[in-house]
């Protein structure tokens, strides 16, 4: 099933550790309204502006797995609601090019430069809720005391 035209659900909820425990990572229905949502309103957008391929590392994550990776207990992935994006797979645009289009032209829910450096984020995560409720919050995750992921301001 094509979530939009250069996106399947097959890639959003394609995940090695699911198949390495033998978890179904399938949404049901209203999760799987909210990956059309964001496919619709990020991930198309982002494709048809570049033109190229964008990888999509992680996107709808099942309870069972969610809790297999230690993810947020209230992570959207778990929701439908977000995408994790890396330009690096087929190098033809950065993820900083990625993060900037959707910070400057696009509706998001949160935005986050995931790691990386100042120049190149290892990948980007994208949120999107509607349209109405989105917080466009842009943050940066890094390693705090103890290795401990936390967020500040873009």
């Amino acid at each position: 099933m094509m979530l939009t035209k250069n996106l399947s659900l097959a890639e959003v909820v394609k995940s090695a550790t699911a198949i390495k425990f033998g978890l179904k990572n399938e949404p049901n229905e209203k999760q799987l309204a909210n990956l059309v949502t964001i496919a619709e309103n990020v991930f198309q957008p982002l494709r048809k502006h570049f033109g190229v391929p964008i990888m999509v590392t992680s996107g709808f994550r099942g309870q069972a797995l969610n809790d297999i990776i230690h993810g947020s207990p209230t992570s959207q992935h778990c929701k439908g609601q977000a995408l994790d994006l890396d330009a690096h797979y087929f190098g033809k645009i950065t993820n900083a090019e990625i993060f900037h289009y959707i910070k400057d032209f696009l509706n998001y829910d949160q935005l986050i430069w995931e790691f990386g450096n100042d120049e190149e984020p290892a990948w980007i995560h994208v949120s999107y809720v509607s349209e109405e409720e989105n917080r466009k919050e842009a943050l940066v995750a890094y390693k705090g005391h103890n290795r401990i992921t936390k967020y500040k301001p873009f």
